[in-house]
């Protein structure tokens, strides 16, 4: 099969339906718009995709979808001078509180923000007892810095309020005490 030298028109239609629909049409569907009969559509447009059967069609689908990405490139400077244009137009209609995202979105594009997430994994169920005596020596360890000037053993063996004030309730109520 020999390959031609040039597109012809429908090629051209379906590349340029295929990367300026991108996402919102199938190659099937594109291939029918570019004008391909319905029932072979789905065939065509694989074998317009095949670089080894339309390496001219291929060749120019990427040269389009090359010219796509450089038009909409988001660098750094363009994203937070954007950003810089929503805010101000937001601060200029009122809209403070998508002013104050767009200028978070921007201090975060800058690097200012850090977003941490922690992810554990486990149950404190599935550990033994002395894997949970250990983990929370690991725990007082770990933060001895915000508990200076209180004695571990002394908060592990205080009753709880609510406990001494149960004991209480339990010895002091008349209708408990046996009749002498």
């Amino acid at each position: 099969m020999a390959v031609p030298k040039r597109l012809t028109d429908k090629q051209k239609s379906f590349a340029q339906k295929l990367i300026y629909n991108e996402g919102r049409m199938t190659p099937t569907e594109c291939a029918i718009e570019a004008g391909y009969d319905k029932d072979s559509a789905h065939v065509r447009a694989s074998e317009l995709k095949n670089p080894k059967l339309y390496p001219l069609v291929v060749k120019y689908i990427g040269e389009l979808r090359e010219e796509v990405q450089k038009k909409y490139e988001i660098t750094f400077e363009r994203h937070v001078s954007e950003l810089a244009k929503l805010r101000d137009a937001s601060r200029h209609k009122g809209a403070w509180s998508a002013a104050i995202n767009a200028e978070i979105a921007r201090g975060k594009a800058a690097g200012l923000y850090i977003d941490q997430k922690i992810i554990k994994y486990g149950n404190l169920d599935q550990l033994t007892e002395d894997e949970l005596e250990a983990k929370m020596k690991q725990i007082l360890d770990d933060h001895k810095t915000l508990l200076e000037g209180v004695d571990y053993e002394e908060v592990k063996e205080e009753p709880s309020p609510s406990s001494q004030h149960n004991q209480s309730e339990t010895h002091s109520d008349p209708k408990k005490i046996p009749n002498s």
